[in-house]
């Protein structure tokens, strides 16, 4: 099923949707193929597996393969087009749509550091929106194609209103719906998706949700992407004094986050599980039959 015709049709209800990341080793694979089985009981509307590194790449077709057609979700792969030539990324489709994927998030990946940035970058693009038209021009509908999007701004953004403008352009490329990196203050979700609306936006914009239980993983995250923490909710958890009291904390918080989404209509919940499963099955859980 192709997702951008399930937002469409799918009426008030809200979805919720699970993203997983390519595994490294066989234990890693056999861990993350537990955690999708555990929360597969929870009917997601969709599973996403992001675009591995180096090798990790081609075997990204073979797991997104395994988990739609082997476990029965719908999943949508993640496609990176940094230091991809036009012909690797055309094959990349083909691969997936041979497996049965109809279903892509369009992005532009990170360039490698030790190259010289994004100027360095060996590839025929080098924005997401250059992908987004690839997808259209060379495969028309076949694919739903979903785009990020950064509540707080990317953070290579010079400002918010240079950022809106270029999810703008990537929309007008021909994305179905849009998938929001973490972001712990819903107030920051909301206010983004005013100004998206005022520009022109007007696809599905899924929030998306990270529960780590993991206080060292936030900052990196915090680090990584440019997300804040509400100083309250980072003091309580600089002060637990157990690992199980920082997943209380945290589920708690998230929680507390997804009802209050929910309240105010948003047309799902997309959860980073880090592969992981018993916190994302807590809130969904603890949300009971707000989620349904």
């Amino acid at each position: 099923m192709k997702i951008g015709e399930l937002l469409e049709r799918k009426g008030p209800q809200p979805v919720f949707s699970f993203e997983f990341f390519p595994p490294k080793t066989p234990k890693e694979e056999a861990r993350l193929f537990e955690a999708i089985a555990e929360l597969r009981l929870l009917e997601p509307a969709f599973v996403s597996m992001t675009y591995g590194a180096g090798g990790a790449g081609a075997r990204s077709v073979e797991w997104v393969g395994r988990i739609q057609n082997e476990v029965g979700l719908t999943a949508m792969a993640h496609l990176t087009c940094m230091g991809h030539t036009r012909e690797e990324l055309g094959n990349i489709l083909e691969q997936l749509r041979g497996v049965g994927i109809q279903n892509i998030m369009a992005i532009r990946g990170d360039p490698p550091k030790e190259t010289g940035g994004l100027e360095a970058t060996q590839g025929e693009f080098r924005y997401a929106w250059e992908l987004v038209a690839f997808i259209r021009e060379r495969f028309g509908p076949a694919f739903s194609v979903a785009g990020g999007a950064y509540p707080e701004g990317h953070i290579e953004s010079e400002s918010l209103e240079a950022d809106l403008r270029h999810l703008k352009a990537k929309v007008e490329r021909g994305l179905d719906f849009l998938v929001t990196q973490l972001f712990f203050n819903n107030a920051l979700y909301f206010g983004f998706l005013e100004r998206a609306r005022k520009v022109g936006i007007e696809v599905p914009i899924l929030p998306g949700l990270m529960p780590i239980t993991n206080l060292g993983q936030i900052r990196r995250f915090m680090d990584l992407c440019g997300a804040s923490i509400p100083g309250p909710l980072l003091s309580r958890l600089e002060r637990a004094a157990t690992p199980a009291e920082v997943v209380e904390i945290r589920v708690e918080h998230a929680t507390r986050q997804a009802i209050e989404l929910l309240e105010a209509g948003v047309p799902g919940i997309h959860f980073y599980t880090l592969n992981k499963s018993p916190a994302t099955r807590m809130i969904l859980e603890n949300l009971a039959g707000a989620v349904r």
